[in-house]
């Protein structure tokens, strides 16, 4: 194993953002896809919270294998993680860009959950 992350976000919180006509947040965190099935969801921000929380698992899986070294990169463009689902509904992530050239070959696995005010997402980095 490479690396492991958790992230939990609080999705009224997570809501509110979301719904401020100032913020940008959403159209600079998440693809064209992300967006597009959460508005296919019956609580889209339920969905783009645990994407959101997968994006920061990664993150901290990804940068826990430099620990007491430098970053390879000074900051991390969020829709170059973009949280996939197989055919059959199950969760991948997707690299783009920068962040995955410098991940190479490793792969990240995901786990997402959401429940009451909480979504989770847990990421294991690996070779492949």
């Amino acid at each position: 194993m490479m690396g492991i992350g958790v992230d939990c976000v609080d999705i009224p919180s997570f809501e509110r953002q979301l719904s401020d006509p100032a913020s940008h947040f959403a159209t600079r965190c998440f693809t064209d896809r992300e967006r597009g099935y959460s508005r296919r969801q019956a609580r889209p921000a339920f969905h783009l919270a645990a994407r959101y929380a997968a994006k920061e698992a990664f993150i901290k899986a990804w940068s826990s294998q430099r620990f007491g070294k430098a970053p390879l990169l000074s900051s991390v463009d969020y829709q170059e993680i973009e949280v996939v689902k197989d055919r059959y509904g199950r969760p991948g992530l997707e690299l783009h860009g920068k962040l995955k050239e410098s991940v190479g070959s490793h792969v990240a696995k995901i786990s997402l959950s959401h429940d009451g005010a909480c979504a989770v997402a847990f990421v294991i980095l690996q070779p492949t």
